[in-house]
């Protein structure tokens, strides 16, 4: 038993996220095999918890990578209040695998900087047609999912594009406000949830129009998944460049809200990191996220303002109510170190 212990620890070490990748680690052939295909799509260039999203699905072999994706933000948006937002993302992609020497491993993608026009023209972007591209090819046998932690434009484009990838992608998205029959909404609350805000109509394109089969972390959901400034600094910060690029990026937002007498207190909500959590670290066997709960619920109706009107028509889709923090968490720290420690 000891021998096969160290074995498969070993194998985690090794870590190889993409077929991509010219290194072949044979414990990692042996043990883990890519099952599920992803697109990461993400407003890398706003809060950052989408880069630690983004280091834990690298450093994940189960799922291969097939895109990354950099969406825009809200016009306006703090974090980046520029018209190039979607390119700032992607710079910010780039920025991160240079850091963790894997330049130019990946596909990575420019979202639009705009949201919709309307609920029926989509914005043609090289991140769309690499949804659309990845969803139609005929010879593949693993499932695809579209991560999403931002708004939902390119998504929605896609469907425009071509509506016959809804049976063939599974989005799971990070957004949404608190259904009123699931939770309360926090205190001090806006009633636009902000990855909603992003682009009401793509999310009335997804919810309102489109069949894509939809997994759905609402706000909620999402602020589970707090992580401890103790925690950056002891489990995060001293695992090499990686660790310290994503630790720095916590403490300049931290540096930046204090000037504004902004006080975020000693967490941050990891907000996007359920992407991972709900893909590479599904069950063995019976296939699932089976250690996070959730209900089937109708899809709502999204109306202009981004709040939910009961669709009686809607179809069902998985609203996640409670996610495993622990093994989310537990399972990046030991993945970063191992990723360090063989560097």
């Amino acid at each position: 038993m000891k021998s096969v212990f160290f074995n498969i620890v070993s194998l985690f070490a090794a870590v190889s996220v993409s077929a991509q990748q010219t290194a072949a680690i044979s414990e990692m052939d042996q043990f883990v095999k890519q099952r599920y295909r992803v697109i990461v799509d993400n407003d890398f260039g706003g809060d950052p918890d989408g880069l630690f999203q983004l280091v834990h699905q690298i450093l994940s072999p189960s799922t291969e990578i097939r895109g990354i994706i950099g969406s825009h933000l809200k016009p306006g948006d703090p974090f980046d209040s520029s018209k190039i937002t979607a390119e700032n993302a992607v710079k910010k992609v780039n920025e991160t695998l240079e850091v963790m020497n894997l330049k130019n491993k990946f596909n990575v993608f420019q979202g639009s900087n705009d949201q919709l026009k309307d609920l029926k023209t989509p914005n043609i972007s090289e991140g769309a047609k690499a949804i659309v591209a990845e969803a139609m090819k005929a010879d593949e046998k693993n499932p695809l999912f579209v991560v999403c932690g931002a708004g939902l434009t390119e998504v929605a484009s896609a469907y425009l594009m071509e509506p016959k990838i809804a049976d063939k992608i599974v989005v799971v998205w990070i957004g949404g406000p608190e259904y009123s029959d699931l939770a309360t909404p926090p205190p001090g609350y806006t009633p636009l949830e902000y990855n909603l805000g992003i682009d009401i109509k793509a999310a009335q394109v997804v919810f309102n129009q489109s069949n894509l089969n939809i997994w759905q972390v609402p706000r909620n959901t999402y602020r589970q998944t707090l992580m401890s400034y103790a925690e950056l600094l002891s489990k995060v910060k001293p695992e090499g460049k990686t660790g310290a690029y994503l630790t720095q990026k916590i403490e300049d937002l931290m540096l930046k809200t204090q000037k504004f007498n902004l006080l975020v207190g000693e967490t941050y909500i990891m907000g996007d990191s359920p992407l991972v959590l709900l893909t590479a670290l599904q069950s063995s066997f019976e296939a699932d996220p089976s250690s996070s709960s959730y209900v089937l619920k109708n899809a709502p109706k999204i109306n202009d303002n981004g709040a939910y009107e009961y669709n009686s028509n809607g179809r069902n889709i998985r609203v996640y109510t409670h996610l495993d923090t622990r093994l989310m968490f537990e399972d990046f720290y030991v993945k970063l170190k191992m990723f360090n420690s063989k560097k």
